[in-house]
């Protein structure tokens, strides 16, 4: 696994750092960034990487707390951190929970203080009713005090006697449904221990079932084949997405111990009980993926609640990617978010997690077909299916323009769809860097929504090559310079992008003067660049690669930003207002003239910050 080969185009990998001896085998999930540091979740707990050398990043802290699926977020001196599944624990022991129900379960947000990075100390937990499958800290520019977190939870609902106040029933026979919802907790900055649930917002009210492609016909005969050899052997398998799947044991235990102790029972389940849970799954299945029963003779209801939510403090704007929709949502009043627009496409199985443009006039989409787990990037899988989706924002409406999916195909044994990703901050370019588990890391530009395309990639060869594996990039971001991977198995990846065609050096340059205090990727920050050379030159290079001034010109910009640049002062400044001045005028004949008027702002700035 370790030493698989290792495809790269246009960026470099600077290190890949193995896990820590007691998360060897775990699987890594997402990251959050603080100063120095790369915070990892894991399904063991979560690490800390100082990566002031991204080139060797070393440990500085390994928290055992086991937990799927341990989605990270930071803000100050606080850690957030997700626990889904039923075996996480309060006191982060590692014997999981037996029991059906119990109140030694952990399936909401864990709050940790950070204040010494390298001892965390565990200080409060929100239960909630379905955990946190992910989660997403939203800061209020307009309040100071508090921090919000949106949940996200996936998985059923919590039976009363864990957790008082849980209702299972739909919204339409019982007002307080922990269905259709999401939660919104508030973290007092001055007592985060007093972190509770404010809001639990119905953002999905009168969203009916989508339309959805289901599996591939070669996924649907192997399923049959697999599910025909498990109810031979006695399992569990379920219709799921249009095909039959197994039901691995992990799942079905658990539900069959709590059918027994609902009849007051002991002992082995009997064939009754499993009766019983085979006439369940349908429904349970159903309302795991977002797809709840119709009531009376209308359509079925939509989804349940969101996988991920991406929030845009800076525009009052979120996108969510809620199952079988993408809604995008107005978060001005962070306990009380409304929906603005929803939007379905046939095309998406399984809408995972949203990015906004850096000026917030397009949204893109992931669709994680099959979960995460499955082979979905081969030659033969369609590219609208498992891809990301870019739709513009215009007038509080999602209009589509393009997919983009990973172009080199991957083989049969391995995971891969679209995951996790960010934004690389290239001045006047759109740039994303977006992880596909096995498939790797790609870069690619959505500048023209309509005709997205790959610029960068990174490769590893499959886990196993003889049998399907799961492994790959779970998430990437760019941080302050690094493209920092979340590798499922290997540990941790950090990169570089290396100048090419389609980067210039000045504009990596550019996008290394955008420094972060801190990162969560749902927490998408506004990017900024301060004046500076790189910068304009960057706008230089586009314009000479878009062919939007003469040569002669882009050759003259280039002289005059040089001669400004090795003078001083008053003389410095003089140079530079007058290139801005000439700009402007190039600006009216240029086939980009926002391009150069963006290049003569950026001059005029430079001029602005000489100190003379």
């Amino acid at each position: 696994m370790m030493d698989a080969a290792e495809a790269q185009w246009n960026l470099k990998v600077l290190s890949r750092t193995p896990p820590s001896e007691k998360f060897v085998g775990a699987t890594n999930s997402d990251l959050a960034f603080t100063g120095n540091y790369a915070i990892q979740g894991s399904y063991n707990g979560f690490q800390v990487w100082d990566i002031t050398n991204p080139s060797k990043p070393t440990l500085k802290t390994a928290y055992f707390c086991p937990a799927s699926q341990s989605d990270v977020s930071v803000y100050k001196n606080l850690l957030f951190v997700s626990g889904e599944g039923m075996g996480g624990r309060l006191d982060c022991g590692d014997g999981g929970v037996k029991e059906a129900v119990s109140k030694e379960r952990l399936r909401g947000v864990r709050i940790f203080d950070i204040t010494d990075i390298v001892n965390p100390k565990y200080i409060a937990n929100v239960q909630t009713c379905r955990g946190s499958h992910t989660h997403t800290v939203l800061e209020d520019p307009r309040d100071q005090q508090n921090v919000y977190i949106y949940v996200s939870g996936s998985a059923g609902v919590r039976s009363p006697d864990e957790l008082p106040g849980c209702v299972s029933a739909s919204p339409d026979k019982d007002a307080n449904s922990a269905l259709f919802r999401i939660e919104v907790i508030k973290v007092p900055l001055a007592n985060p221990t007093a972190a509770a649930i404010v809001n639990s917002p119905r953002i999905f009210t009168d969203l009916t079932a989508p339309a959805r492609h289901g599996e591939a016909p070669e996924d649907v005969a192997a399923a049959a084949k697999d599910a025909a050899e498990a109810r031979a052997k006695g399992m569990f398998t379920a219709l799921v997405m249009g095909a039959e799947m197994v039901i691995p044991p992990q799942f079905t235990k658990p539900m069959l111990d709590s059918i027994v102790a609902a009849r007051q029972g002991t002992g082995a389940p009997t064939a009754a009980d499993s009766a019983t849970l085979r006439a369940a799954l349908p429904g349970m299945i159903a309302k795991m993926i977002g797809e709840e029963p119709a009531t009376g003779s209308g359509p079925r209801p939509g989804p349940t609640q969101c996988h991920d939510i991406t929030v845009y403090p800076a525009l009052g704007l979120a996108g969510g990617a809620c199952e079988g929709y993408g809604l995008l949502l107005d978060i001005r009043d962070p306990a009380n978010p409304v929906r603005i627009a929803a939007v379905a496409d046939s095309n998406f199985s399984y809408w995972h997690s949203a990015t906004f443009n850096n000026d917030g006039t397009k949204v893109l989409f992931s669709d994680e077909w099959g979960g995460g787990g499955a082979p979905k990037c081969r030659a033969t899988d369609r590219k609208e299916w498992g891809a990301n989706a870019i739709f513009a924002i215009e007038n509080g409406k999602m209009n589509f323009k393009s997919y983009y999916k990973l172009p080199a195909a991957q083989t049969a044994n391995e995971n891969c769809v679209a995951h996790n990703g960010s934004l690389i901050p290239i001045p006047g370019r759109d740039v994303m860097v977006q992880a596909w588990y096995q498939g790797g890391i790609s870069v690619f530009d959505w500048t023209d929504a309509s005709n997205p395309h790959e610029i960068a990639f990174f490769d590893r060869g499959p886990v196993d090559s003889t049998q399907m594996g799961n492994g790959g990039s779970w998430s990437v971001y760019w941080y302050n310079g690094a493209i920092v991977s979340s590798e499922i198995g290997r540990g941790l990846d950090v990169a570089e992008l290396t100048p090419s065609t389609f980067i210039s050096q000045n504009e990596i340059d550019a996008a290394k003067t955008v420094h972060l205090d801190y990162l969560n990727a749902q927490g998408q920050p506004k990017l900024v660049w301060p004046p500076s050379f790189a910068l304009a030159r960057a706008y230089v290079d586009q314009l000479e690669r878009n062919k939007c001034l003469s040569a002669a010109r882009i050759g003259t910009v280039r002289q005059a930003l040089t001669g400004a640049e090795r003078a001083s002062g008053l003389q410095r400044r003089e140079a530079l207002t007058a290139l801005a001045t000439v700009l402007d005028g190039d600006a009216r004949g240029s086939c980009d003239a926002p391009k150069v008027q963006k290049l003569a702002g950026s001059v005029r700035d430079l001029a602005v910050s000489v100190v003379p």
